[in-house]
């Protein structure tokens, strides 16, 4: 039998990443307080980023990116929604590209880093917007494609932003989303102790301090959903072919659909 002092000591320690009730049954929403805590921190991480992603994924980040890559189509335009740093978009070769990221430093520092490699490759310049997935500023039907890669979690409304991207796609134009992958709701609090003790250990060191801001991104992990709920989500908001494929379970998902073609 599992003593009630700490049963209830545990509980209190997931609830300082979002509290129990809401990590297993909100997967769609984050709070407003919580999304406007949760931008500040994520440009907290924009120093060592990429290091971070690095260890946590003894380094396979880079083969995923790759793999979301070639689900674009051969050419045509392309939106990343969520673009972070610049992590995937610098290696984005040809397209016309479309970053959007709602905070400036994010794209300041994205900006710099995509364009400066889009240059040297004779690649014409990405075009960056600030902006959120709930209300994007581009015409209806303007895509061919539109990726999110580690940042689909971190929408402040995911069916109202799926919503969104359904609009600005052309027909037949896909949706790709990377995110880390959870099999079910069990798998998914592993994959919390996961972040909470070795990612966050690094980080630790990293930032030295306790106080770092990947706390903030093992609360947004607690809270997504599993493979299925975010396929039959694709589903009920319009996408065809609503499909996902788990390429390293509580790591990465990477679901894909189509806009209908009428």
């Amino acid at each position: 039998m599992i003593d009630g002092r700490k049963q209830r000591g545990q509980e209190q320690e997931l609830s300082k990443y979002g509290s129990l009730r809401r990590a297993l049954v909100d997967i769609e929403t984050i709070g407003k307080e919580d999304w406007e805590e949760l931008q500040r921190n994520l440009e907290a991480t924009i120093p060592v980023y990429d290091k971070v992603n690095r260890v946590a994924t003894f380094g396979q980040v880079t083969k995923w990116r790759q793999m979301v890559r070639e689900r674009l189509p051969e050419e045509g335009r392309v939106l990343e929604v969520g673009c972070g740093p610049g992590s995937f978009a610098e290696d984005v070769e040809g397209y016309d590209l479309v970053c959007l990221d709602p905070i400036p430093e994010m794209l300041r520092v994205a900006e710099e880093r995509v364009n400066s490699a889009r240059s040297q490759r004779g690649d014409r310049p990405a075009e960056f917007v600030q902006g959120k997935a709930e209300d994007l500023p581009f015409d209806d039907s303007s895509f061919d494609a539109v990726c999110t890669l580690f940042s689909f979690r971190d929408w402040f409304d995911k069916r109202a932003g799926i919503s969104e991207v359904l609009r600005v796609l052309k027909p037949g134009g896909a949706l790709i989303i990377a995110d880390p992958a959870k099999i079910n709701r069990l798998h998914g609090f592993l994959g919390w102790l996961w972040m909470r003790t070795y990612v966050s250990m690094y980080a630790r060191l990293l930032y030295g301090t306790g106080g770092h801001p990947w706390k903030w991104l093992t609360k947004t992990y607690v809270s997504f959903g599993t493979t299925r709920d975010y396929v039959s989500m694709l589903g009920e908001l319009g996408f065809e072919n609503a499909r996902a494929k788990v390429v390293f379970p509580g790591m990465v998902t990477i679901w894909q659909g189509e806009k209908p073609m009428k």
